[in-house]
């Protein structure tokens, strides 16, 4: 049986996350009167096929207070063309646009709109009315299946979902664009309608492991790479958790377990972190005793699910770039505002002089021989010696230093298109205490949450 102390403190969190009906009635005005708006230019422009839908958390009732989130789907009929869909779809947001605060166009499968509007950040995407989310046409034609599957199982459990989303939204790890890595809505609605319930939902997470299978339809038996495995109750090809991460993942059965055995509202509302100052930057360089080294450019025009895939591509290439020439890397991290930043931490941002080049064997005579000639009177080698049975010679290292490296080297890598140009058009390299001079307040929380930002 749940405790006092536990019942009230979930009280606590409902009250302050829990929309009061003045909010309710007026999202529910506001989004009526999208519908509407969509289905009268639609009819206007000889659509009449075409609807307005409101899907997501809005349309659940799993919405937390606060936050004015609105997803109006254009639905267009199944035959329609992919052109149509576009340029009709796009014709009918840009009206609607028209009388929003700002607007701009954004593209993912196809072109839709995100605008501001009486207080409210409201998508406007087309998609096609199929039959079945295993009919889709675009990948947006899930949605609004998953509307209505958890519009039907979802009854008088909503604030179960309310107080997990807030939970995952403390610790860190609500979310699932590729910025994050997280759990998205639709994944929280679904594991509170396996569990029955948020305490059930952290119970249950304590115990979790890579490979941990949910399918609440019981219709899939595919295999998938991904630590958590949540089937899509209206696709069974899908994985719902396919964006999850296997360090978000992890994060949240650590905190669940800490949860249980200690419950504050501290992991629904953590106290708030200030930037790092200078002062606090360079103590933290001295106790360290590792180099960071700060990779800045201008952050290319081009949507978060497009830039970190790219940045997180970047990384591991600089990583290997690096320790293919003897650099170690502790820690690396990616970090966007009007600049983009990879910050490394590295064991030394130095090496000696020298670097050992280790050849054939001494009986392998005939490539033991080209070696020696090579390298045995050469004027810039500092040793020549036998070890362990090999020639060995110590020669000038080229890159002494990592700014040197990549200075040199770095538009060599590995990157996405983007942010090939980007780092293309200019990049700065930044060493130790040079970091503070990137000067944005959220780049300073990001250092203060390093490692593990």
């Amino acid at each position: 049986m749940e405790n006092d102390v536990l019942k009230g403190l979930k009280e606590d969190v409902l009250e302050r996350i829990s929309p009061k009906p003045e909010e309710r009635a007026y999202l529910k005005d506001i989004a009526e009167l999208l519908v509407k708006k969509v289905e009268r230019i639609a009819c206007s422009m000889g659509l009449k096929e075409v609807s307005g839908n409101l899907v997501g958390s809005a349309a659940r009732n799993t919405w937390i207070s606060g936050t004015h989130d609105l997803d109006i789907f254009i639905m267009f009929p199944r035959d329609a063309s992919r052109d149509d869909l576009e340029k009709n779809g796009l014709s009918i947001a840009r009206k609607i646009a028209e009388e929003s605060e700002s607007f701009e166009e954004r593209y993912a499968e196809h072109p839709y709109i995100n605008m501001r509007y009486r207080g409210f950040d409201v998508d406007i995407v087309p998609c096609f009315r199929v039959e079945s989310a295993a009919c889709i046409r675009s990948a947006v034609d899930r949605t609004p299946f998953h509307n209505e599957f958890v519009k039907n199982n979802i009854h008088g459990i909503e604030q179960e979902v309310l107080l997990l989303k807030q939970f995952m939204k403390g610790v860190g790890i609500y979310g699932s664009e590729l910025r994050t890595q997280g759990f998205s809505g639709y994944l929280t609605e679904l594991l509170v309608i396996k569990y029955g319930s948020f305490d059930n939902v952290i119970a249950s997470a304590c115990e979790w492991q890579p490979g941990t299978y949910i399918d609440l339809n019981s219709h899939s038996n595919m295999q998938h790479a991904e630590p958590l495995v949540v089937v899509d109750p209206t696709d069974p090809k899908r994985n719902v958790a396919a964006a999850l991460s296997l360090d978000k993942f992890c994060r949240f059965i650590d905190s669940c377990r800490k949860f249980v055995l200690s419950p504050t509202l501290d992991f629904f509302f953590p106290k708030s972190l200030a930037p790092m100052n200078d002062i606090e930057l360079l103590q933290r360089l001295k106790s360290r005793g590792t180099d960071f080294i700060a990779i800045a450019f201008e952050t290319p025009d081009v949507v978060e699910d497009v830039l970190y895939p790219q940045l997180y591509k970047m990384e591991l290439a600089v990583v290997s770039l690096l320790e293919e020439h003897e650099y170690k890397v502790l820690n690396k991290g990616s970090w966007s505002g009007q600049r983009t930043v990879i910050l490394l931490e590295l064991m030394f941002a130095t090496l000696p002089a020298l670097r050992k080049h280790r050849g054939p064997p001494v009986w392998v005579h005939k490539h033991a021989e080209s070696f020696k000639d090579k390298y045995e009177n050469a004027e810039d080698v500092f040793a020549f010696y036998i070890e362990n049975g090999a020639y060995v010679v110590e020669v000038p290292r080229k890159y002494p230093d990592v700014h040197s490296l990549l200075k040199d080297r770095l538009t060599s890598c590995s990157m996405g298109k983007q942010v090939s140009y980007a780092v293309k058009n200019g990049f700065e390299i930044l060493v130790n205490k040079e970091i503070h001079g990137i000067a944005d307040r959220d780049f300073k929380l990001f250092l203060r949450n390093w490692p593990g930002a």
